[in-house]
């Protein structure tokens, strides 16, 4: 059974509400169809009557819950919430009101803060900013969160690395060029995310264009010291690094290159230097091996909120949602 296939077998088994706030994009509602047709979440999508009827014309999302922000009862409760979260910062009434009906992805973060969703999923036609940023300012983090970072699951047809195919690769979304400390961060971070979702046990590999000292930089530095870092935070967790791509997922190439590895050639958690490489790496992947990229999903805050690629599509959309309800399930 393919990845995604048990993922949504988890969402159906233990349903949980799911918002989508971008009425204004069709593939929002191509999605939501076949969401509700699998039976995959509880969908409520914001958004006004005329949004909803130019976007949604020949779907059939009847079984979703849609919600006016102009006229839902709840609006002023979740204005209140809103100006009371946002105080110190002198957030009025007036200003948070115009705030969450001109985007509805602060809406969505106030529902599930008040306890009336348990995640969403933003991004089609919004920067990963601007899908992040109601998030910290209105669910903010997990407690002990060193640092929100983004993750694609990748499930890659045919292949024999990594778990049959389906890897981690953080971070591809978020964080330009972390240091030290935060690279460890995210490390630890998505093997826990690896574990949860894929039910296997992670191997991070630290990737750089370097195998264990055989090059010299300042940028290869940078990961031998994360690594360093990630292994004293979680002594248990199978990581090692630096390591090429190749000497971390082809184990006669790992055996090669880092033979006193247990991560090398059997790798399947990526851990990309940079924003850069991470970006590039997995659109690679996506484009040239016709893999599945899920994502980027979000890991460090206190509920799932997951973005997408701008350039995605609605089976994508499916699968992230799908994914967010397990993660809900575990929250």
């Amino acid at each position: 059974m393919a990845f995604i296939d048990v993922i949504k077998a988890k969402a159906k088994a233990d349903k949980k509400t799911i918002i989508l706030p971008e009425s204004m994009d069709r593939r929002t509602f191509v999605a939501a169809e076949q969401i509700l047709k699998e039976g995959l979440a509880n969908l409520i999508i914001i958004g006004t009557p005329e949004e909803v009827a130019a976007n949604s014309e020949g779907l059939d999302i009847s079984g979703a819950t849609v919600i006016n922000p102009f006229t839902y009862e709840k609006t002023e409760e979740y204005v209140n919430l809103f100006v009371e979260l946002r105080k110190s910062k002198g957030l009025t009434p007036e200003d948070a009101r115009a705030t969450m009906l001109k985007d509805y992805a602060y809406y969505g973060c106030l529902m599930i803060k008040n306890g009336d969703a348990d995640g969403m999923v933003s991004g089609a036609c919004h920067s990963t900013a601007n899908t992040l940023r109601p998030c910290l300012q209105i669910i903010k983090t997990k407690p002990g969160t060193k640092l929100v970072s983004a993750f694609f699951l990748m499930e890659v047809p045919n292949c024999e690395f990594g778990e049959n195919g389906t890897f981690v690769f953080a971070d591809c979304g978020l964080n330009q060029n972390p240091n030290p400390e935060e690279l460890a961060a995210i490390a630890v971070s998505s093997a826990d995310s690896f574990k949860m979702l894929v039910g296997k046990e992670p191997k991070v590999a630290m990737l750089s264009h370097s195998s264990m000292g055989s090059a010299k930089h300042d940028d290869v530095t940078k990961v031998v010291e994360a690594t360093r870092i990630a292994k004293e935070m979680a002594p248990e967790l199978a990581l090692d690094g630096e390591l090429q791509l190749d000497a971390a997922i082809v184990p006669e190439i790992g055996a090669s290159k880092a033979p006193n590895s247990k991560v090398a050639g059997h790798a399947n958690v990526l851990v990309f230097p940079d924003l850069d490489a991470g970006n590039i790496g997995y659109k690679l992947v996506q484009r040239l091996a016709k893999a599945e990229a899920y994502g980027p999903m979000c890991q460090g805050i206190a509920k799932p909120v997951n973005d997408l690629s701008r350039g995605c599509y609605a089976e994508d959309i499916v699968g992230v949602v799908a994914i967010t309800a397990v993660q809900a399930q575990m929250n």
